[in-house]
């Protein structure tokens, strides 16, 4: 079941009138279902490929450690995310490409994001040895390498676990029940920080005279920079060697 946008244990008791449901909080509540609705879409489209990228990654050197293989992965991440970036922010530049049209490409680029940000987190879980064949363990994963260190704080809290490597230690063992109440608390954060970000960062893409390449590059980078490092610290030293 995916996230819910809203807690339940502050909504009234007593009905609501007609008006109320069309203020800003089931607005609001529409737009984050949005965002995990596209998060969820870029994990069941990048899942089936996790064995894919992680040959491509080997592909120059069969021989490849896991720790080469994960900075291959970490170097193709931030290289493809930084490009995506740079090349939607660009188009507010050419000549006859309007604002409209550069927002609907950030639109698209939104969702190309999450399935490199998702094929990314399930790709390292993959070489660290973490079972991702649930759905929950997935988004637990993807959701709290995004997050950073918010996102790894909320999971060793409500798994009640303590120590480092949260991504070996409590995703691999923890019940799929509290997987899903962790999830639902980071559901609520995803879409805080990565909703505000996003858009922030498309409005900065549509900027003319080429700044949106700048921009939508660099900002992209730093979300990828961000999730590199989370990433290293879910999951601690890469392994010896492959099973």
């Amino acid at each position: 079941m995916v996230p819910e946008a809203q807690g339940s244990e502050n909504e009234p008791s007593e009905p609501v009138d007609d008006d109320a449901l069309d203020g800003p909080v089931p607005k609001q509540a529409e737009r984050g279902q949005r965002v995990l609705d596209l998060l969820d879409k870029a994990i069941a489209l990048q899942t089936p490929l996790v064995q894919k990228n992680i040959a491509r990654a080997r592909q120059r050197n069969p021989e490849a450690t896991p720790a080469e293989v994960i900075r291959n992965l970490e170097r193709m991440y931030v290289s493809a995310l930084t490009g995506t970036g740079a090349a939607v922010g660009g188009t507010a530049a050419a000549p006859g490409v309007g604002t409209g049209v550069a927002l609907a490409l950030s639109a698209g680029e939104a969702l190309s994001s999450l399935q490199l940000s998702a094929l990314f987190a399930l790709s390292i879980a993959e070489v660290h040895g973490v079972r991702i064949d649930e759905v929950e363990r997935r988004r637990t994963i993807v959701m709290g390498i995004m997050l950073g260190g918010s996102g790894s704080a909320t999971i060793t809290k409500v798994a009640e676990r303590t120590g480092q490597h949260w991504g070996r230690q409590i995703v691999a063992k923890v019940p799929v029940e509290t997987l899903r109440q962790i999830n639902k608390i980071l559901g609520r954060h995803f879409i805080t920080k990565y909703g505000t970000k996003q858009g922030i960062i498309v409005l900065g893409r549509v900027a003319p005279f080429g700044l949106g390449a700048v921009i939508g590059g660099g900002a992209n980078a730093a979300l990828a920079a961000l999730a590199v490092r989370a990433g290293r610290r879910a999951f601690g030293p890469p392994p010896p060697s492959w099973p």
